[in-house]
């Protein structure tokens, strides 16, 4: 078996919390708690959960736009998070990043035909000449005409800033692409474009999606595997059709249960969570997820659950649940 393109081992990530005269620390907030999972070349992982539950703040840090606290992040063996400077320069050809705000993520000051040349420009990649063939050849395969190139951001309607976005991160030809929420602040319809583009981009270019969302209609279009986060943590992954099938963490079947149905005459027999997300300043005992949860024992209160097979499903498919094998 070949060894997978990305290996996050064990990652953690905290603020700390300031308040007082003198500012002194208070508290601490574990925006990712523990958080270990893999990429294989070529396929996307989807991430789900609520806002705030650390999924934009775990892309962020195995990116290394935010320093993690401690753990590991392997890209094709090499560890991100103890690259030098030279090393991460490196690196960051084979890892871009789509952000999610197609309107705040582009120089306003810039022409996007600019934006899309700086990372050519910055690792000194062609002449000026094949840089603009390169600009070029990018704005027609996400779909904008060649033409547009002189024009500022504010000219672009929000799915076109987007592809603009995409343009930009395929510029250095990278492996893998960490798409936080790329959709969520575009219309319906212009979302399909979006994605529709995506998935043809990988079937064409091979490449490796770590695609953060809190839409789970979205992440079963595109996603090979699922990975559900909770409070900093992942309480349940696996293949999407079993995920979906058969989800055995309680927070999934809520998730999945919330997702609507385009068919007035089917109903779901719903099982509403129970209060509001814990604040990661100060989570609960035991499973983080037990005051909200239909199906919690005194034992939640007091025992962490463990992120292990669960008997009878996929080799992939793992929960952390103290009942996982009993829902």
């Amino acid at each position: 078996m070949s060894a997978p393109l990305l290996e996050v081992q064990d990652l953690y990530k905290s603020y700390p919390v300031r308040g007082g005269l003198f500012s002194a620390k208070q508290g601490e907030v574990k925006a990712v708690a523990g958080v270990s999972l893999t990429l294989k070349k070529g396929e996307t992982l989807g991430l789900v959960g609520e806002s705030g539950c650390g999924k934009s703040t775990l892309g962020r840090t195995l990116m290394r736009l935010e320093a993690a606290n401690s753990g590991r992040v392997l890209f094709e063996g090499a560890d991100v998070l103890t690259a030098d400077k030279h090393q991460l320069f490196a690196l960051r050809r084979k890892i871009q990043m789509i952000f999610q705000d197609p309107y705040s993520s582009l120089n306003p000051r810039l022409t996007v035909g600019s934006i899309v040349r700086e990372p050519l420009e910055v690792h000194k990649i062609g002449s000026r000449e094949e840089q603009n063939a390169r600009v070029r050849e990018l704005f027609v395969a996400v779909g904008l005409k060649p033409e547009m190139i002189d024009r500022y951001p504010h000219e672009f309607s929000g799915g076109q800033r987007q592809r603009v976005g995409i343009a930009r991160a395929l510029a250095l030809n990278p492996s893998l692409i960490v798409a936080d929420e790329p959709v969520s602040a575009l219309d319906v319809s212009v979302q399909a474009q979006v994605l529709n583009l995506l998935v043809e981009l990988q079937k064409k270019l091979g490449l490796t999606y770590l695609f953060i969302s809190h839409d789970l209609g979205v992440v079963e279009y595109l996603s090979d595997r699922i990975a559900i986060m909770y409070l900093g943590q992942i309480v349940e992954e696996g293949d999407r059709e079993t995920l979906f099938r058969e989800p055995k963490h309680p927070y999934t079947r809520a998730l999945l249960d919330a997702m609507p149905i385009a068919d007035p005459r089917r109903r779901r027999d719903r099982a509403p969570l129970q209060g509001e997300a814990p604040s990661p300043l100060n989570p609960p005992s035991g499973c983080t997820f037990h005051p909200r949860c239909p199906y919690a024992t005194a034992a939640c209160k007091t025992t962490i659950p463990v992120l292990e097979p669960v008997a009878g499903s996929t080799p992939d498919h793992r929960a952390a649940c103290l009942r996982k094998n009993e829902i």
